[in-house]
């Protein structure tokens, strides 16, 4: 993209006014990703500006590998990974065949808005809702998330089947909750 090479060039050159473009310009993608792996959202924000301080330090290294978006993503998804890592609790082994039908998750997950289904994911435990967002959303491998986030892959795909587990039931509570309000309603 000819608008990423000149935010680039411009960061590159530490103009002040076209690193506020770029922070403008992908700051709200941007703390999206973070507000997945946030618990609040004071964390995400947190977690966003620290990125941001990263990603104007290294602008230099970025090598057009991959997008300039792709190559921010990342730093995002490590800062919150290193925000997360002192409170990162991980439960006990779970047996990883104890997995739910994909296909009925799938077709709860479609009732829901992008919104509920952030809330319910800010539910999930630290160590659950970082593997979760490393598997399911951002397509790490167990492998890769076992060395990202220094847990071994085994326990990565524990936590996976726990976060599934818990969402389900939230998912399940929540349904349950709308039927009952919609009962009395109707």
């Amino acid at each position: 993209m000819l608008e990423d090479e000149l935010l680039i060039k411009g960061c590159r050159n530490g103009d002040k006014r076209i690193q506020r473009k770029l922070y403008e310009q992908y700051s709200g993608v941007l703390m999206a990703v973070a507000y997945r792996y946030a618990k609040t959202e004071e964390d995400a924000r947190d977690i966003l500006q620290e990125a941001f301080v990263k990603i104007f330090k290294n602008i230099n290294t970025f090598r057009n590998e991959s997008s300039l978006k792709h190559w921010m993503r990342r730093i995002v998804v490590n800062t919150a990974i290193n925000f997360q890592r002192s409170k990162l609790y991980l439960y006990p082994m779970m047996d990883v065949n104890d997995m739910y039908d994909l296909k009925e998750e799938a077709m709860a997950l479609h009732d829901y808005s992008f919104q509920e289904l952030l809330k319910l994911l800010q539910k999930l435990p630290d160590g659950c809702r970082v593997i979760f967002n490393l598997y399911a959303i951002e397509g790490y491998k167990h492998k890769e998330i076992a060395e990202m986030t220094g847990v071994t892959e085994g326990t990565s795909k524990s936590q996976f089947a726990r976060a599934r587990k818990l969402l389900k039931a939230m998912i399940e509570e929540s349904e349950i909750e709308r039927y009952s309000y919609a009962k009395e309603r109707g």
